[in-house]
């Protein structure tokens, strides 16, 4: 992904062609597109559809810096190609990007001198903005920029024009021009598109709009915490890609136990068949339990609830963390993963705690070690084995088998640690 960050003054920015005919002089600082009325006559692009349900996360609108300014840009790749640019004057934002990754940083020619200073203590990468361009020490064009400030600009935006295989899209206000519009209006096009964000928030945006979203950001600030946010967001999405290794295990044990407080876990996201959440009575055995979203003959299906367990139990969380069911709020993020160990990252939308029965599944892996779970003894609660979707809790037998996955047992707050632990 592309993180760019850049300074709070007003950057200078060249507007794109005001038809497909026109041509844009380069040359300028700022090549101001004819007024709308001028082309309400002409043939328009067609205006593409975009989901109406997704929200837009509302942001500060805040000028971008200044012609004189000078900008920082950094890059890393991230899953499906993303790329994420990083804007910024702060020798703080510069010394945490490198820190983490970032080493590709953006300046104007006349702040040459900062592209200097910076390379004398960190091993980066410097570009240039220079008329509407983004180029490298070797004069190459990596970049063109375009300013919108309407969505009917949007409409008239003929990403083909672009002289360069990136596009960067500065929008003046875009709280006027949702994501998905400008997802939609960008697809096919061949290029890589940015969009310039002011914040973490605005640029998850642009990169979850339409599932798809554009091919990158720029993040343009002077606080180090946004380039947090971000990065933590991306190793999430990270995380997301990865595939867990999942072990067999063979249940020994099924005991009806009693009643007990049980978390039944409503996500914001639809989970498919074979998919469900990492739960387990200690955090070195997780297994995995399938979602409500298969028919049943007693209720109707709920693709977006896993029933869990008790509130005592464990459940995996992103950065490869547990917590206890019992912490889970609304808002809290969770792994979901399927039994080919592909996990994506989905929100918590709701939790439901209720006394009802319970029933102690224990499973030997192959290793020899034992785990186990508590569930709630009910028809519509299932364990996924190797070969097929799901076995319900009530058609478990003794040697049947399922997946879990073993991990490190001692955590702290959730963290994995080196530590000798005994758990029964």
């Amino acid at each position: 992904m592309a993180v760019w960050m850049c300074s709070s003054a007003s950057i200078i920015l060249p507007r794109f062609p005001s038809s497909p005919t026109q041509t844009v002089d380069w040359k300028k600082k700022l090549c101001k597109i004819d007024s709308w009325n001028n082309h309400k006559n002409a043939d328009p692009l067609p205006r593409s559809s975009y989901r109406p349900n997704c929200a837009v996360p509302s942001s500060s609108t805040s000028s971008p810096p200044s012609a004189s300014s000078s900008i920082s840009v950094s890059e890393m790749s991230s899953e499906r190609s993303k790329k994420v640019w990083i804007l910024t004057q702060s020798k703080q934002v510069m010394t945490a990007a490198v820190e983490r990754g970032l080493n590709t940083f953006l300046f104007f020619p006349h702040h040459r001198f900062l592209a200097d200073e910076w390379s004398s203590i960190a091993l980066i990468r410097p570009l240039f903005i220079k008329e509407g361009e983004v180029l490298d020490s070797e004069k190459r064009r990596i970049a063109t920029v375009f300013e919108v400030s309407t969505p009917q600009e949007l409409q008239l935006l003929n990403p083909e024009s672009a002289q360069a295989d990136n596009v960067i899209v500065d929008l003046k206000d875009w709280q006027m021009i949702p994501a998905e519009n400008m997802v939609a209006a960008f697809q096919g096009s061949g290029k890589t598109v940015f969009a310039i964000s002011k914040s973490a928030s605005e640029a998850q945006t642009f990169l979850e709009a339409l599932e798809h979203g554009l091919g990158g950001v720029v993040l343009n600030v002077e606080d180090v915490e946004p380039l947090l946010e971000l990065k933590d967001y991306l190793d999430r999405r990270d995380e997301g890609q990865n595939l867990l290794s999942l072990s067999k295990a063979t249940i020994t044990r099924i005991e009806a136990v009693g009643m007990g407080d049980r978390v039944c876990v409503d996500l914001c996201s639809l989970m498919r068949p074979g998919e469900g959440l990492l739960v387990g009575s200690f955090a070195r055995g997780l297994f995995l339990v399938h979602s409500e979203c298969l028919e049943s003959n007693y209720i109707a299906s709920r693709p977006f609830r896993v029933n869990a367990g008790p509130v005592h139990a464990y459940v995996c969380i992103p950065g490869g963390r547990t917590c206890y069911l019992s912490e889970l709020k609304a808002g809290k993020e969770v792994i979901i993963a399927d039994q080919k160990g592909r996990t994506r990252t989905a929100i918590t939308g709701r939790v439901k705690i209720e006394t009802r029965p319970l029933v102690l599944v224990e499973a030997k892996a192959e290793s020899g070690a034992t785990y186990s779970i508590f569930l709630q003894n009910a028809e519509t609660v299932a364990l996924i084995p190797p070969p097929c979707t799901a076995v319900p809790v009530t058609s478990l037998k003794l040697d049947d088998e399922v997946l879990l996955r073993v991990q490190g047992g001692a955590r702290h707050t959730g963290i994995e640690i080196k530590e000798f632990i005994v758990e029964s």
